[in-house]
């Protein structure tokens, strides 16, 4: 088993990752800012249920101060690093830009530093499906070119697969960006449309739709992301032999340093979406239909061939099946 670096630790995804980390013998020490960009009381729930493992250890704290994540490495000496530390949302990063570039490009940059000062056997890191950007031609696939973002927030994930790549090639440090579509589940974010709607509904308030209703999304539920980051961290990012300068493939390199898309791969309309919503609460949504919004995409859908290929990932998880669990988690925790 291995000595893994979870930063992001007390965000959903990294919650669910370090619990599938602990309960199969890892040793993670979670790192978390616990800002406030959503409810704080989520993030130390999530936590005190990762504190239960004795093989766990928690440090509060921010990857944009360098000294506070040198000090990390250096008394833990992880083996692998899963950054999914980061700012997060892309209506936000045009509220908010500055701190975007600060958790999300100067905190990455430490993780890059310190994982080459430590000498990690692997970096696994969070991007995202926003990386896309402008492109039309979907499925969404890693041999594409993503120079087109729309937002800030997507600019700043493709600049973490850039510096990446850069500290791979330099320093031979095994590196693996995942861009993520749309997750969702028990314990999400309170900002994501399921967890927004949900609690509209049952307060009998209305839901925004944007582009009336017109996005479809490759919704993905979070046991299925956190298998597909599991099987990633086991097998370190290796080099292309069949890379070719002449004709460059975006999703690898001669270097070892991957990209994969992790998504169910069945993208679903919004309004089919908030249907089987509506159904598992039985409350008929009041809708107010709204354009689409500035660094929006109309659709995401993940081609992940290549991470079947090369792991044989396989998301099992239904839309049905996971809002049904999302609703049930809800109701539950917010004893509804």
């Amino acid at each position: 088993m291995s000595k893994i670096i979870l930063t992001g630790a007390a965000g959903f995804i990294g919650f669910h990752t370090a619990l599938r980390l602990l309960e199969r013998g890892d040793t993670v020490l979670g790192i978390d800012n616990l800002n406030e960009y959503y409810d704080v009381n989520l993030k130390k729930d999530r936590l005190k249920i990762l504190m239960d493992y004795k093989n766990y250890i928690f440090k509060e704290g921010d990857i944009a101060d360098t000294n506070f994540l040198k000090q990390c490495f250096k008394d833990f000496l992880p083996e692998k690093v899963i950054n999914l530390a980061a700012q997060a949302g892309v209506r936000y990063s045009i509220e908010n830009p500055n701190s975007y570039i600060k958790s999300n490009i100067i905190g990455f940059s430490n993780i890059l530093e310190c994982a080459r000062s430590f000498q990690i056997n692997h970096l696994v890191y969070a991007s995202s499906s926003s990386v896309y950007g402008a492109n039309k031609k979907i499925p969404f696939s890693i041999h594409d070119n993503v120079d087109h973002p729309l937002s800030l927030y997507a600019a700043s994930k493709k600049s973490n697969e850039l510096m990446a790549h850069t500290y791979s090639n330099l320093f031979k440090i095994p590196s693996t960006g995942l861009r993520f579509f749309t997750v969702y589940g028990p314990w999400g974010r309170p900002d994501m449309a399921l967890f927004k709607f949900t609690k509209s509904i049952i307060e009998k308030k209305p839901i925004k739709v944007f582009n009336f209703g017109n996005h479809k999304r490759d919704f993905t539920y979070v046991d299925d992301i956190v298998e597909g980051v599991v099987k990633v961290v086991d097998n370190p990012a290796t080099i292309n032999k069949n890379w070719d300068p002449i004709d460059p493939d975006s999703g690898s390199s001669f270097c070892p340093w991957r990209v994969y898309n992790i998504g169910c791969s069945e993208p679903v309309h919004l309004l089919d979406f908030i249907a089987i919503l509506e159904n598992n609460l039985g409350i008929v949504a009041e809708k107010v239909m709204l354009p689409l919004q500035d660094g929006d995409v109309p659709d995401t859908y993940a081609d992940i061939t290549d991470l079947q290929k090369d792991l044989k990932y396989e998301p099992k998880i239904s839309v049905e099946q996971g809002i049904k669990k999302f609703v049930d988690w809800y109701k539950e925790y917010y004893e509804q």
